[in-house]
């Protein structure tokens, strides 16, 4: 027992410095793993809590060590003045790091004003490089809208620009047209594995292991640092290549213990997981007039509960339904 008390006080505490603030739960694309075919009915503008109000938490937030934001959706670019939006935040702290999620199809647009914003980073939801199945999986999208962003995420000197590829069996896992991209272009595509979030796990899961083995019978990959990633990604490189390929592996080997993330909603709902059935109403507190000390104790009550929920996640591959449709959450 006292070995056991031992190695309990010797365990580092879980660094939770990382905020996933979903700004929109409306999206130009919907997608198979993300939505129903009929979408999500949106919520009014009352009901998304305004950017001030997420300015007036991502302070608080700041207060008790978050450095790195990250805007997600929905599609974070349909919202009318996210650009703005990224100035704001960018102008909050010289430290605080921002990023932007998105699914590019509205990047062209943007790209060097979210530069000149204070945007260093951005991640593109890109599941697959063939017109055809693009359109399957996004159900409305087109492929050269989603490229175009990418593109002109390069051109603006955004940095690293990484690629997200949520694998699906049968759908899109063939690696390769990937491992010739990150090979021609300055990008990090990352294989994530699909994650049970409207059941039927075994319909499109595949392990990241067997994506890799796939890659590796094209090319030897050797293993290199993650590129300034703020996730739980391992990265390879192909020989001569331009970028990397990253496999994050949340079902195979989830990483809920070592989790540095925080949540919250669009409409208002600090969240410690993507599966925490209910969060907390950050919303009430902000529209009753709840001081920054009063957001910061809240914070840190939260942050307590994730790092003691740490190693109760489920296991891997357990069937899991969440709260609440990823578009709201924000992935």
């Amino acid at each position: 027992m006292p070995e056991e008390k031992e190695r309990m006080e010797e365990k580092p505490e879980q660094v939770i410095d990382y905020l996933r603030i979903s700004i929109t739960d409306r999206c130009n694309l919907r997608c198979v793993y993300c939505m129903p075919a009929e979408g999500v009915e949106s919520m009014s503008h009352e009901q998304i809590l305004s950017y001030e109000e997420i300015l007036r938490f991502t302070e608080a937030a700041r207060g008790v060590g978050i450095s790195r934001v990250r805007l997600t959706g929905g599609e974070p670019l349909v919202r009318k003045g996210a650009v703005g939006f990224v100035r704001m935040l960018s102008g909050l702290e010289p430290g605080l790091k921002v990023s932007l999620t998105t699914n590019g199809v509205l990047l062209s647009r943007y790209a060097g004003e979210l530069r000149e914003a204070g945007l260093a980073r951005v991640n593109i939801s890109l599941d697959t490089l063939d017109p055809g199945t693009y359109r399957s999986i996004t159900r409305v999208g087109e492929l050269e809208d989603a490229l175009a962003g990418l593109r002109a995420a390069i051109d603006a000197g955004l940095e690293p620009v990484k690629v997200n590829v949520v694998v699906l069996k049968g759908l899109n896992d063939d690696p390769l047209p990937f491992a010739r991209m990150a090979s021609e272009l300055p990008v990090h595509v990352r294989f994530i594995e699909f994650m049970p979030y409207f059941g039927e796990h075994g319909k499109w899961y595949v392990p990241s292991d067997v994506i890799r083995a796939r890659l590796e019978a094209a090319g030897k990959l050797e293993d290199v640092e993650s590129p300034e990633g703020w996730g739980p990604a391992s990265y390879a490189r192909m020989k001569g290549a331009q970028g990397t390929l990253g496999f994050i592996s949340p079902v195979s080997c989830h990483f809920c213990p070592s989790c540095n993330r925080l949540r919250l909603t669009a409409d208002g709902r600090m969240r410690t997981c993507l599966f925490d059935r209910n969060g907390y109403d950050v919303k009430r507190e902000l529209r009753s007039g709840a001081s920054g000390e009063r957001l910061r104790e809240i914070i840190v009550d939260e942050l307590e509960r994730k790092r003691a929920e740490g190693d109760q996640k489920p296991p891997p591959g357990a069937h899991v339904r969440a709260a609440d449709h990823m578009s709201r959450i924000g992935g």
